[in-house]
């Protein structure tokens, strides 16, 4: 949602909250005086996004639909977009065939004691259990990942933002699924969720023994990342359909 100057956050959350959207993106001209340097050839926003019930630190897919936006309607000679972020500047290239490419930050999940109640709440065998900024559980199978029906009442009290569970997949052309599934951001379950993959690739680029890989997210509505796993930068590579025009009054 593009912005002349940002409004109170209470108003941003109330927004985010009748949108009723896993996430919002807010963004204006305007850069914080404590932002980085940043590439002065290319277009720059201040960019925040917003569950329906709280603020987050990164996310993909609303930031993906904000470049496309930008781009489509703003800066449609631009090859980039930069974003300034609670993560940081975080790039969006044009790539081919209608996609953008996201540079995002890598987050390798570490090993972590296992809760065995949330395991019981997955309702699936468990190999692994680490964390990042969200409680990643590595499974057996994707058919595990696919059929798999958690128990909210116990998922969504839990203080971190969100779990993701991932597999290697069976499928030509994909080398690993997940789904994510939000406790403190408030969502019930993500159709696509990019900072999740900034998390997981990187585990599957080390189990894999590859930086290139494919990600197939198992929602009903369902996705696919395309991943590039570079030192401590990921880049999240996926397709865009616009689908609405609006003005938003209050």
């Amino acid at each position: 949602m593009s912005l002349t100057a940002w409004l109170d956050d209470s108003v941003l959350q109330h927004l985010a909250e009748e949108n009723n959207l896993s996430a919002t993106a807010f963004y204006t001209a305007r850069l914080p005086a404590d932002a980085a340097p940043r590439d002065q050839e290319y277009p720059a926003y201040h960019l925040r996004w917003f569950t329906p019930v709280v603020e987050v630190g990164r996310c993909g897919h609303a930031t993906l639909a904000a470049a496309a936006q930008i781009f489509e309607d703003l800066h449609p000679d631009a090859d980039r977009i930069q974003f300034w972020t609670r993560s940081g500047w975080l790039k969006v290239d044009r790539g081919p065939d209608a996609t953008l490419v996201m540079d995002f930050p890598a987050e390798p999940p570490v090993p972590t004691a296992a809760d065995t109640r949330v395991v019981a709440a997955l309702g699936i065998a468990v190999r692994e259990c680490l964390k990042a900024t969200d409680l990643v559980f590595v499974a057996e199978s994707e058919h595990d990942i696919a059929s798999m029906a958690p128990d909210f009442a116990v998922i969504s009290p839990l203080k971190v933002r969100g779990i993701v569970v991932t597999a290697a997949s069976d499928a030509d052309g994909v080398d690993f699924v997940s789904r994510w599934f939000g406790a403190a951001a408030g969502v019930q379950e993500d159709p696509v969720t990019g900072s999740a993959h900034s998390q997981i690739a990187p585990y599957w680029a080390s189990a894999l023994g590859r930086g290139s890989l494919v990600g197939r997210q198992l929602s009903a509505r369902g996705g696919t990342v395309h991943c590039d796993v570079r030192g401590d930068r990921v880049s999240l590579s996926g397709a865009y359909r616009r689908y609405l025009r609006g003005t938003v009054e209050f």
